[in-house]
């Protein structure tokens, strides 16, 4: 069972410039914004220094101008007692392009500040053998930069978020590749959408595999037929891996889906904000 520890598109450039009341080079800011925006949610994390201390989700809505988005995360804020002035630097990893922009006005109207974002041309500390690194989305080597550091190499990264996306870097530290997987979500969707006597279900874990019912049936599908993939691929990834690789959990469902297998060490809901932060002090230096 795992333990608990304290969610691709290419990003076509990085770009970052200090402001007024951002942090000098070569220094850690005492308040960092660190935004992981994927295809259905945002992950928004408030680090003190190294420390993480606030973290919200919201949705993630095409539409939605730099106001809404910049009026929503003032409200986060805010039930932390915090306005604006307390954040120091900001950084977003995005793997959705369209919404960069977006998020870079946002920062720039509401912070003052010019966000760091994450793509090519950033440090990262890790060596990329992907064969085109500018197909990577860039969650998936903010994950691997936070695993490495927090749980040493080798290492697998399994991200449940709109795709259940596996990770792996070998004993050396380097990013190999990995495989890309529907998220559970598209997967049930698509099979409520696309089969007349099927209708939606909660995920959750039946009594037994064999369902005596078209619930229970559809949820054995869903969650164990998942697990049997977890467990296949990483399976996989081992035989393929020297050393005896750690295998790291992140996003929404990876509690349910460690529940029910041994193949998860550990499950950290925060990694990629992990990541993001050790980034931003990479490249502020």
């Amino acid at each position: 069972m795992a333990l608990h520890a304290p969610g691709h598109s290419p990003v076509p450039y990085a770009r970052h410039r200090d402001q007024p009341n951002g942090p000098k080079p070569g220094t850690v800011p005492r308040m960092l914004l660190a935004l992981d925006i994927g295809n259905t949610s945002i992950h928004v994390g408030l680090f003190e220094g190294e420390e993480i201390a606030h973290t919200w989700r919201i949705g993630v809505e095409s539409e939605k101008m730099p106001d809404e988005y910049g009026v929503l995360i003032m409200n986060l804020l805010s039930t932390a007692g915090l306005g604006a002035a307390d954040i120091h630097a900001c950084i977003v990893g995005c793997d959705v392009p369209p919404l960069i922009p977006t998020f870079e006005q946002v920062c720039r109207k509401y912070f003052k500040l010019e966000p760091m974002i994450v793509g090519h041309g950033l440090r990262t500390g890790v060596r990329i053998l992907y064969d085109n690194p500018k197909q990577l989305g860039a969650d998936r080597i903010i994950d691997a930069v936070a695993a490495i550091k927090l749980y040493g190499a080798p290492v697998i990264v399994v991200d449940f978020g709109t795709a259940t996306v596996f990770d792996a870097v070998n004993e050396q530290g380097d990013y190999l590749g990995g495989a890309i997987a529907p998220g559970i979500g598209i997967a049930s969707e698509a099979l409520f959408s696309r089969a007349a006597m099927l209708y939606r279900v909660q995920l959750e874990r039946p009594p037994v595999a064999i369902g005596k019912n078209t619930i229970n049936a559809m949820q054995s599908g869903i969650l164990f037929g998942y697990v049997g993939l977890v467990e296949g691929l990483v399976r996989r990834f081992k035989a393929e891996l020297t050393g005896n690789p750690k295998v790291i959990a992140t996003g929404g469902l990876a509690a349910a889906i460690a529940r029910e297998t041994d193949c998860i060490d550990v499950i950290n809901g925060d990694l990629t904000l992990t990541g993001l932060r050790l980034i931003y002090e990479m490249n502020a230096e």
